[in-house]
């Protein structure tokens, strides 16, 4: 089973939306087979074209951009990140739902065509445009992505990222953050949601880049979104577009990670016997 089909099964589910053919209500059957409707999403996802420039090989560009806001809608691609970070889990030998994140958040530059409500200027790392928060798991899979202005501080907008998170996750229990996170978001946290927020803090005297425990995990985990281009800069109009595209990037390395054939378990070869002189 290769990616492309892995996320047309949940995108095909009942509990997901179908096309209007198959409901009760009925409308005309459609024209283009979904996977090409998925197909051409990620290929907008990782090139970074505009969806006008699509290649002729997909479905119109108009089409391909209705299904991507509708989905975005509805919350299709969120399900989908969802189902297949459970499968990973449970393939892992793990519990499908994860007891324990990890916070972060990136700030990034805007296009010209992100309206001047949702961007603002990021004093701390210089940075025009918009800030992306997310909470992973401890593979470093996506659990919750929300995307604001930059000039938000991270503490503000953990309160909201958090508060959504523990309605969709009731059995987490422990998230871990940087320095940005101090203050009273730690006790507001176990108050109201119940959740432990620890601080990871860095080694004393350390100078420059080190690798921290738990913090590297979220900070790799920007890195494997950031290696689609259209995640480089933000273009969308609207944020739930942008969190849009940085799910079906998080899609698209969980159903590589389910389809890759594992390699066969090492094992070391028997010493020889010494021959008898």
């Amino acid at each position: 089973m290769s990616c492309n089909d892995v996320i047309l099964s949940s995108v095909n589910r009942p509990l997901l939306p179908v096309p209007a053919c198959q409901t009760r209500t009925g409308g005309r059957p459609e024209k283009h087979h979904r996977r090409d409707i998925i197909d051409a999403i990620r290929y907008v996802t990782d090139n970074a074209c505009k969806w006008r420039a699509l290649p002729a090989d997909f479905p119109p560009y108009q089409t391909v951009f209705g299904f991507f806001s509708r989905w975005t809608r509805a919350g299709v691609f969120n399900r989908i990140r969802d189902e297949l970070r459970r499968a990973i889990r449970l393939r892992a030998g793990r519990c499908p739902n994860p007891v324990a994140g990890v916070i972060d958040s990136q700030s990034v530059r805007a296009a010209a065509t992100v309206t001047g409500r949702s961007r603002s200027f990021d004093a701390g790392k210089k940075v025009p445009g918009r800030k992306r928060h997310l909470v992973v798991d401890t593979f470093g899979l996506l659990m919750m992505v929300m995307v604001t202005a930059a000039g938000q501080p991270d503490r503000d907008a953990a309160r909201e990222l958090l508060a959504r998170l523990r309605m969709l996750h009731p059995q987490l229990t422990l998230i871990w953050g940087d320095s940005a996170y101090t203050g009273t978001l730690v006790e507001w946290a176990r108050r109201f949601l119940h959740l432990t927020l620890k601080i990871v803090t860095k080694r004393p005297g350390q100078t420059g880049f080190k690798v921290l425990a738990r913090r590297w995990i979220v900070e790799r985990s920007l890195s494997w979104l950031m290696n689609a281009r259209r995640n480089v800069i933000d273009f969308e109009r609207k944020p739930s577009h942008s969190e849009a595209h940085l799910t079906v990037v998080a899609i698209t390395l969980m159903t590589r990670r389910l389809t890759r054939k594992r390699p066969p378990a090492w094992t070391r070869k028997p010493t020889p016997a010494p021959r008898a002189a």
